[in-house]
């Protein structure tokens, strides 16, 4: 039997997953979530072979989640379902050891299979996701995403510099580089740009 917590913030929808995955011969549905830190609670007191997570939820996200349990190192394997094909997610995903990448309008039987391939160890990547992360690879540098995300945060460029101990030219830079990159007009529409991908996250 594999055990799986479903971890979604709309109870509807979490409810009706639930029903449908308890329906399968070989799944069985050991708990529900409507938060992140309830998943990670949850996770710590059942410990499932499967977490079936939505990305977007209160408290933490699907993926503060997958990134809690690869630090602790669980065995539980995190399925990811999601409304976006944001490239910065999916990579975030991957990094946080995520087996399971889906879009939220999988069919139940689809899910289940995907459920069943995870429990042994295969990875289940929606195409039309890993195309998008295909065709749209992130193009700043590490350095030029903090920089983002700290304007993003609505810091000056010399508050970013203090916090980041560069200098106000470099920082400037930094953005200048960032922004011409993203095709933007101006650091706002930058910011725009990059959290709209998923790559500010």
């Amino acid at each position: 039997m594999i055990r799986i917590i479903l971890s979604e913030d709309q109870k509807l929808l979490r409810g009706a997953l639930a029903t449908l995955l308890s329906l399968e011969d070989d799944i069985e549905v050991v708990g529900q979530a409507e938060n992140g830190e309830e998943a990670l609670s949850l996770i710590a007191q059942h410990q499932p072979d499967v977490a079936v997570m939505d990305i977007e939820m209160p408290l933490k996200t699907g993926l503060d989640v997958a990134e809690a349990i690869q630090k602790i190192g669980s065995n539980c394997r995190v399925i990811i379902l999601t409304t976006f094909a944001r490239p910065g997610y999916f990579q975030r995903a991957m990094q946080a050891g995520v087996y399971g990448y889906l879009l939220k309008d999988t069919g139940s039987d689809e899910l289940s299979d995907a459920i069943r391939k995870v429990y042994q160890g295969k990875r289940v990547i929606n195409s039309e996701l890993s195309l998008a992360v295909w065709e749209n690879p992130c193009p700043l540098s590490p350095r030029e995403k903090d920089v983002l995300k700290l304007a993003a945060q609505g810091l000056t460029l010399q508050e970013i510099g203090a916090q980041l101990f560069l200098s106000y030219g470099t920082v400037r830079n930094y953005m200048s580089e960032a922004t011409g990159k993203l095709g933007a007009n101006t650091r706002i529409e930058a910011i725009e740009i990059a959290r709209g991908k998923g790559w500010l996250d």
